[in-house]
């Protein structure tokens, strides 16, 4: 079918809530490609929002899919537990942070590790109150869209939210939050609003996501480790879009030493394949009751296959290597267009989880979301799959695969750069 045709079918049957407005429908795709149904050719610097970092069906996780369904397609684990299930379990606890032995619980998408993370939470501490952070993207069931820090387009039509659910402010200097006032912050949110004793859990995004592509400092992660230490309550660190070698490292909050209490994860865990997981310190996960966690699809035989394939990936063919590689040829070409271009600024980058603003100009560093809706529009009407973000829709965020190729690469910067000079 065609592009128009496929466009008729989606207005005519899916609900406008979940409908993309993208009229373009992919076909196939291989490594950092993509091909729409009328043959056209994209090159994407999207990767489904961090899920491709190894790139669009990479051989060896479609090989172990296709292996996987000629034995095992489904059992539900809580009925009868698979190898997948116990290997993918075993290699997650030996690679990520968290404190002492670690536990596994997998799930099949980042808003479902983050609600059931908040359920061990409350169970391991006894207590109901979250705190998260200005900013922030946890998912779109209920419990998560309260824990976001940004209403629109998530929470706007959905009526009240859970209550419990707390917010500090995330340093962000470019736009007047230091560090110092995001810490002065998240004291106070303890003293007004959440009272230690009754709060579960601090939750926090590394690198902030949807919220724009900003680390948090370490020596800010490292107060939250202190503050949580002396309150007796849980550190969250929610990885569901910076993990899995999207900033140089297999998680981001290694860049900082702290090991927290739990993690989540998601999105390039599975290359494509529907799987997230809890991870936590052993006395944590097993602290609720029998049979109190899980789903029917939770960790499918096909997902954890190819889970196991993209980690065998990683070890195989240096995907951490190419990480930061990338991140330095981003890096270099950010700072020629912030030097070349006076509505691009605070360019950044950890690893290739990197951003640029546009803005009226560096000197009043004005959000422009009219300029980022320009050079995304101008993308992909050249040929790239190109994406914003962040609380202003002024942040142009670079998500390609750690894998593409470096003329891929190439041809892909010069499109936004050729977007950039378009606006100036």
């Amino acid at each position: 079918m065609t592009n128009k045709e496929l466009q008729q079918l989606k207005e005519r049957y899916v609900a406008a809530g979940a409908a993309s407005p993208n009229e373009q429908f992919a076909d196939h795709a291989r490594n950092a490609e993509l091909w729409d149904a009328d043959g056209k050719r994209m090159i994407d610097f999207a990767g489904g929002i961090g899920v491709l970092n190894i790139g669009h069906r990479h051989p060896k996780v479609v090989e172990a899919v296709k292996a996987q369904l000629d034995k095992l397609m489904h059992t539900c684990q809580t009925v009868m537990p698979y190898e997948g299930y116990v290997k993918v379990a075993e290699k997650l606890s030996q690679v990520v942070p968290v404190r002492g032995h670690a536990k596994v619980m997998l799930a099949n998408s980042g808003a479902e590790a983050l609600e059931n993370a908040l359920k061990i939470a409350r169970a391991a501490t006894g207590k109901t109150n979250v705190i998260c952070f200005d900013g922030g993207y946890h998912g779109r069931t209920f419990m998560t869209m309260a824990m976001n820090g940004k209403v629109a387009p998530y929470a706007s039509d959905f009526g009240p939210m859970p209550g419990t659910v707390f917010r500090a402010p995330y340093p962000v200097p470019y736009h007047g939050v230091s560090e110092d006032e995001a810490l002065r912050g998240l004291k106070m949110v303890l003293k007004t609003d959440a009272n230690p004793k009754d709060t579960a859990a601090i939750v926090i995004e590394p690198v902030l996501g949807e919220g724009g592509f900003y680390p948090a400092p370490p020596s800010f992660l490292k107060k939250i480790r202190e503050i949580c230490d002396e309150h007796g309550m849980l550190m969250i660190v929610d990885e569901v879009q910076s993990g899995f070698g999207r900033t140089g490292k297999l998680f981001a909050i290694e860049h900082s030493g702290v090991e927290p209490d739990m993690m989540t994860m998601a999105k390039s865990m599975a290359d494509g394949m529907p799987i997230s997981a809890i991870v936590g310190t052993d006395k944590v996960m097993d602290a609720s009751g029998p049979n109190s966690l899980g789903g029917t699809y939770t960790g499918s035989p096909t997902a954890c296959a190819a889970a196991l394939a993209v980690m065998e990936v990683f070890e195989e063919e240096d995907i951490l290597g190419k990480s930061q590689v990338l991140g330095n040829k981003l890096a270099k070409r950010f700072a020629q267009w912030q030097e070349k271009f006076d509505h691009v600024d605070n360019v950044r980058n950890l690893g290739p989880m990197a951003a640029i603003e546009l803005v009226t100009d560096k000197h009043d560093c004005e959000p422009r979301a009219d300029l980022a809706a320009k050079v995304t529009g101008y993308a992909k009407e050249h040929g790239l799959i190109l994406l914003s973000c962040g609380m202003y829709g002024n942040t142009i965020r670079f998500l390609m695969p750690v894998t593409i190729e470096d003329e891929v690469l190439e041809e892909g910067l010069q499109i936004v750069e050729d977007a950039l000079a378009s606006i100036g």
